[in-house]
């Protein structure tokens, strides 16, 4: 779900930092933020760490690059170690989902496929203008939109919007972005400052209210999008074969 290298060596994928009551997680590879199994893993477990002690989230990605996607060398590596990838790569989009804490996302620039779905999966998404590119390009290259992708979107996606993002591929810019409902807001300024202050002023929702209401709001999605996850990926693999 990628057109992008793998991932770089970078030792510490995603630093912790706080803003008051808010985390702010910065994923940051060195190269193209691609989602291969260690920035996953790396992403994941700064989630856990901050749960139960941050009030909101923020996630914000390098400079220029938000996340490219998928890591395009695990995906060619083989079915088993492609479905493997993409079924951790479910674990962190649901995670986000239906994290407790209200997540902002700081769109720092080019989000593209996976890219794309970390951003339908977090609540607030604040980008920035400039030459970048949003959306989920798989028809475009080859490649069938997931399920877990199509029902991210049938939820966070402008009904207007919907038939073009998933069936037809299209690339918005951040202000079209936010049209079709990828980002809620486009600045020419800071993305991450702007976030961390959406975020400082989600910091008073209720604990309990809000896990409840991502049950009530989003728990049918998470359960269809685990419930078929290996027949999703059984047919994503044979189309990379």
């Amino acid at each position: 779900m990628s057109d992008t290298p793998s991932e770089g060596t970078t030792p510490e994928i995603v630093t912790i930092r706080r803003e008051g009551d808010v985390a702010v997680l910065e994923f940051d590879d060195g190269k193209a933020n691609a989602l291969g199994n260690a920035s996953i893993d790396a992403l994941l477990a700064a989630l856990d760490e901050v749960d139960g002690n941050a009030d909101a989230i923020v996630l914000a990605g390098r400079p220029g690059r938000f996340s490219a996607g998928f890591d395009l060398k695990v995906m060619q590596s083989g079915a088993e170690a492609a479905q493997a990838m993409l079924a951790r790569g479910v674990d962190l989009f649901l995670r986000l989902y239906m994290y407790p804490r209200p997540v902002v996302a700081a769109c720092t620039g080019h989000a593209i496929a996976a890219g794309a779905i970390i951003l339908m999966s977090c609540d607030l998404r604040v980008g920035i203008r400039g030459e970048f590119k949003i959306g989920l390009p798989e028809v475009t290259i080859g490649m069938p939109l997931p399920f877990f992708a199509t029902e991210l979107a049938r939820d966070r996606i402008s009904k207007r919007h919907y038939a073009r993002v998933t069936a037809l591929g299209t690339m918005y810019d951040p202000d079209g972005a936010a049209d079709a409902g990828f980002l809620d807001e486009v600045l020419d300024g800071d993305p991450v400052a702007a976030a961390i202050d959406r975020a400082q002023a989600l910091t008073g929702i209720s604990r309990g209210g809000l896990l409840r209401t991502r049950t009530t709001a989003r728990g049918a999605i998470a359960d269809a999008i685990r419930s078929g996850l290996d027949e999703d990926l059984s047919h994503f693999a044979v189309a990379g074969d």
